[in-house]
């Protein structure tokens, strides 16, 4: 969604974000990865939802917000979803279904004017904040995923342009909106990476090559026929042909790509002034978690370009993380795995930089009650909100707090890495004997995990706000007498 507006506040904010999505032999535990920040509007509680499996489903799907509408099946399957609190059951954003697929959406793109002037977005088109709900609840497959989307864009039209992310047990697939009521997906090679902020990635596309290729039947032969592209000049680029490529790209966009493929491939002799980035990569070493929470918390760090160590909130180069950010997700998908277990959802609320990454498990069938709740207003109860808390007093003074806002942090999730693995290893020892007693753990695992993280923010509020009062004191001393 490309900006939304806040009642109360009265400002808009786009929604606009950054997605790295990872193959399995690129990453060190042979896992799948599909993730994504949603920076949008901090003052936008995110609550956490589970559906489950029915056969007796809503049979419409009316937008709340827009004028989007359409038939739904009436069997579903259940699924987790990161909702805005007053959206509930839109917007899902991202989690998995109980098949064990995962999705991500959305991250705003945009097509060029050419393109949108040959197929222009209809008004009552698919919204970004429609997209999860109306597909993940529907398809077994990330290929499914993709072609269920796919048959959507054609027959209603998108209302803006986004990217999906799609994952399972094989593989991942990423899909792009050319204009209106047309899209391209492609396979996330094995042993690659892909990383793209707001913009249009990719270039190749073979119809021939199914495996690796998907996309609206007419692609290459519309763009033909309205100018977008011409055979003369050699093979099809789906970016050339329909992406928007502007001035604002080359400082909020290209920054991002060039960043995240210079941390993870430090080698590759990238321009950040040209937009001549690999579509996708090879990092230098094998990708953890671990490096993917850090690359979700990059900002050019100890740089000219650091916006937060200079204190510089006009600084050009737009980092991936940033203070409205309002979660930021890696799925996880490890297929050696039963997915209640092996299928993870790692979540951020807040601004990624100085927040904690915290496990959602697939398996799990609620949450507790501090994540399902939350507004537009600061409260002392929902984890959202305690949660910004810290990185609100981060941001006072960054370079003061945020070295012990993230040693915290990093503790934390050493130790709740730590208490996965633990659990894991006794969830595998009894699921197949005593699977009423597996689910008890993993509920018990999760709400522990969940409870712990809210234990120790709490406390990291108190010790900032000490320090803030003895910070402030000694500024405003006005002690001559």
């Amino acid at each position: 969604m490309k900006q939304t507006k806040n009642k109360k506040e009265g400002n808009l904010y786009p929604s606009e974000c950054t997605s790295i999505l990872v193959g399995e032999k690129m990453m060190a535990d042979g896992s799948i990865v599909v993730a994504r920040s949603e920076d949008w509007d901090a003052m936008i509680a995110k609550n956490f939802e589970i559906y489950q499996d029915t056969e007796e489903g809503a049979t419409e799907f009316v937008a709340r917000d827009s004028d989007f509408r359409c038939e739904l099946p009436k069997k579903a399957l259940g699924y987790a979803a990161l909702a805005p609190y007053h959206l509930p059951g839109h917007w899902g954003s991202a989690g998995f279904n109980s098949a064990g697929v995962g999705m991500s959406a959305t991250e705003s793109i945009f097509s060029s004017e050419a393109a949108l002037k040959a197929d222009p977005m209809p008004q009552n088109g698919i919204g970004e904040n429609s997209v999860f709900n109306i597909v993940l609840p529907y398809i077994h497959s990330a290929k499914e995923g993709v072609q269920y989307l796919g048959k959507l864009i054609e027959k209603h039209g998108v209302k803006e342009g986004f990217g999906i992310g799609f994952v399972d047990n094989n593989e991942s697939w990423y899909l792009e909106t050319a204009c209106g009521h047309r899209w391209m997906a492609t396979r996330i090679p094995k042993d690659k990476y892909f990383v793209t902020g707001n913009q249009s990635r990719f270039r190749k596309y073979d119809p021939k090559d199914t495996s690796n290729f998907l996309a609206s039947e007419d692609l290459i032969s519309f763009a033909e026929a309205h100018g977008l592209y011409k055979a003369s000049q050699g093979e099809f680029d789906f970016h050339e042909a329909y992406a928007r490529d502007v001035k604002l790209d080359t400082t909020y966009n290209y920054p991002r790509v060039w960043g995240l493929q210079a941390l993870f491939s430090p080698k590759i002799a990238n321009d950040v002034t040209k937009n001549t980035f690999p579509v996708f990569a090879e990092a230098e070493k094998a990708i953890t978690i671990a490096k993917l929470r850090d690359a979700f918390r990059f900002h050019y760090d100890n740089t000219d370009h650091d916006p937060y160590l200079n204190s510089n909130p006009k600084e050009t180069y737009r980092p991936v993380s940033i203070f409205r950010t309002t979660q930021t997700h890696i799925l996880q998908v490890r297929p050696g795995l039963p997915k209640e277990i092996g299928c993870v959802n790692y979540v951020a609320l807040g601004m990624a930089d100085l927040g904690v990454f915290f496990p959602l498990y697939q398996g799990v069938k609620s949450y507790p009650k501090a994540y399902t709740i939350g507004t537009n207003v600061s409260d002392s109860e929902s984890a959202y909100w305690r949660l910004r808390k810290v990185a609100c007093l981060g941001m006072v003074n960054y370079n003061s707090y945020a070295p012990y806002i993230k040693e915290t942090y990093k503790k934390l999730e050493e130790e709740l890495d730590q208490r996965m693995s633990e659990f894991e290893a006794d969830y595998l020892e009894i699921y197949k004997k005593q699977p009423l007693k597996a689910q008890e753990m993993l509920q018990n695992a999760s709400d522990k995990m969940l409870c712990r993280v809210l234990e120790v923010t709490d406390a990291l509020v108190e010790e900032l706000f000490t320090r803030l009062t003895r910070d402030i004191q000694k500024e405003y001393r006005f002690a001559g007498a």
